[in-house]
Parts: C-alpha cells; sequence; structure tokens
C-alpha cells in the first residue's frame, strides 16, 4: 500500500490575509452542488435521487478575507451519503458549518433542489404512471433559532369560467337556429345533435397551469411532508395533470375540468384553503399561473397566509422559489 507523501505547509490566504476592504458579508458559500441524497419514498422505502445544493455562512468578521468552502463541501458529502434527507439532518449539518466556522460565522443556511417521483394511478383504466415534483428544501439556523422551508410546484389543468359560459351561448344559438322550426324536438334528436361537430360549435379554451409554493414548516417534525402537502394542494385543485392515458381517463379528464371551472384567482383560493389549516404549515406564498392558450401571455394570482410583517423567507427569494 503507498503511502502519501506528506504536504508541506501551504500558504491560507483567505484566512491569512486580511480583507482588500473590510466589510461583513450576508452569505458566502457555494451553489449548484450536485450530490447525490437520500430521501424517504412514498412506499416507506428509500429512495436516491440527485440534487443541487447551495450551501452558506455569513461572514460576520469584517476584516476576514474569506470563509473555507471544502469544509461546507466535505460536511455535504459525509452527512448526505449517510443519511435520509430529514429536518434534524438538516440542523445537524448547518450546527456542522458553523462549528467549522466558529471564528467567523454566526449563520448558516442549505438549501437542496431535486426532483421528487410519485407513481400516481389513472383516472379511470387500470393503468399508473410515473410523475415529477420539482422540491426545495431551505434550511437555516443562526444560535438555536432553526427554520426550515419547503417549496415545490404541482401541474394543473384549468378551463376559463368566461369561456365557457361563452361557448355555452354559442351552443344555445347553434340549437335555436338548428331547430327554430322543428316545433316540439324529440329526446333522440337533441342527443343526436349534442354529438355531433355540427353542434357543438364552440368549446372553452384550457391550459396547463401550475401553483408554485413556499411553505414554512414546524421544525420539530421527524419527515418531510412530501406526499402529504403534494396530494393536499392536488385535492384541491382537483385537475392535476395525467401520467398514463387512455380514452376513458382522457373521458375522466374532461369532466373533472368541466366540473372545475376557475380562473387564476379561484386556484389560489383553493390552495389558500387547503394550506391555511395544516398543522405543519406555519406560514406560506403561493403563486398560481394559468399559461393562457388564448393569450400571449399569463394570469397570475399570488396567495399568503397573511402573518404580520410578511412571508419572510430564508434566503430571501419567494418569488424565485427555484434558481440556481
Amino acid at each position: 500500500m503507498k503511502h502519501r507523501p506528506k504536504v508541506a505547509n501551504l500558504p491560507d490566504v483567505a484566512s491569512q490575509v486580511e480583507a482588500q476592504i473590510a466589510g461583513q458579508l450576508d452569505w458566502v458559500g457555494m451553489n449548484e452542488i450536485e450530490l447525490p441524497v437520500l430521501l424517504d419514498g412514498s412506499d416507506g422505502r428509500r429512495m436516491q435521487t440527485t440534487a443541487r445544493i447551495s450551501a452558506f455562512v455569513d461572514l460576520e468578521r469584517p476584516e476576514k478575507r474569506g470563509i473555507h468552502m471544502s469544509r461546507l463541501y466535505l460536511h455535504l458529502d459525509r452527512a448526505l451519503a449517510e443519511h435520509t434527507v430529514t429536518p434534524a439532518l438538516l440542523r445537524h449539518l448547518l450546527r456542522d458549518f458553523l462549528d467549522s466556522h466558529e471564528d467567523l460565522s454566526s449563520r448558516a443556511m442549505i438549501r437542496l433542489d431535486f426532483d421528487y417521483m410519485l407513481r400516481r394511478r389513472s383516472l379511470a383504466s387500470d393503468n399508473s404512471g410515473w410523475k415529477r415534483y420539482p422540491i426545495s428544501i431551505i434550511a437555516g439556523l443562526e444560535g438555536r433559532e432553526f427554520e426550515l422551508e419547503m417549496a415545490f410546484q404541482v401541474v394543473y389543468s384549468s378551463t376559463c369560467p368566461c369561456s365557457a359560459a361563452l361557448a355555452r351561448q354559442l351552443i344555445q344559438d347553434q340549437f335555436r337556429k338548428d331547430f327554430a322550426d322543428s316545433g316540439s324536438v324529440d329526446a333522440e334528436s337533441v342527443l343526436a345533435w349534442l354529438g355531433s361537430e355540427e353542434g357543438i360549435v364552440a368549446t372553452p379554451h384550457s391550459q396547463r397551469s401550475a401553483a408554485d409554493l413556499r411553505l414554512q414548516l414546524a421544525p420539530s417534525f421527524e419527515a418531510f411532508p412530501f406526499v402529504e402537502v403534494i396530494d393536499a394542494i392536488e385535492g384541491a385543485l382537483k385537475t392535476p395533470v395525467q401520467a398514463v392515458v387512455k380514452r376513458e381517463d382522457e373521458q375522466a379528464f374532461a369532466l373533472l375540468n368541466g366540473q372545475n371551472l376557475m380562473f387564476c384567482e379561484d386556484a389560489a383560493r383553493r390552495v389558500q384553503t387547503a394550506l391555511e389549516s395544516h398543522e405543519r404549515v406555519i406560514d406560506f406564498w403561493a403563486r398560481c399561473r394559468h399559461f393562457e392558450s388564448l393569450h400571449p401571455h399569463n394570469a397570475v394570482a399570488i396567495v399568503t397566509k397573511g402573518v404580520e410583517g410578511g412571508y419572510k423567507p430564508i434566503d430571501g427569494q419567494p418569488s424565485g422559489w427555484r434558481h440556481g
């Protein structure tokens, strides 16, 4: 077994040389760190995925030039290789960040961006398929104050109520035109007309839509509520996009859309209602975007829980919940 030669003392410019311009820094660290992470799966088993990670501490000593970035990476690598991502693990990791910078820093932050995969059943057929949910976990530690956030996105379909009303009016007008001279109309003739392209002369516009959510979580729970909160939002919106779709599934999806006409404002209020009483959620910020098929722009509604002072994200970026 070969032994590595001893390395001579190497210069440490970051810690030995004073800053060229003195000043405290809010955050210093790295982002876009690519590491595998272990997560609790929906079936109770651990699963592995790839995360892009941001790791930061503050630099409160104005005369110090920099921090020890390699220490942050090594703490990440060791902790995430062995343990499932939980609130307790992130708190311990942030404590390690600060202990390794005890002469420089008093605050630490970590952010993990990854995709969470769930297998979802089709609406009517005996099929299932995978759906991807982008998730971000953000945690911060200052002294003993531990903060925890979770951001995620749910994609759904939205059908415009105004467009539906206008389409119904055109169908009524066409019915009057086609049957005005018929006197009484038998049911079979109406059924045949409703099943023809000539009868349904207009359809409401619908579009793929997205709910972006950022939740401030109570940090005392053992595990992250990935499936729990995703199910809550999809259950409130009622029209989540589907993976495997046979004809019977598409028909069931059309029925859901017809029974859940909504503007972006309606969608935002549904999300608000689903989150307001959730025991894990201290505060929330949510944005519903409808990627209009009628317009070249989006319709957007934003809602918060209404906590005094407004939503205060750990990393200071509520609207860009997933970023580099």
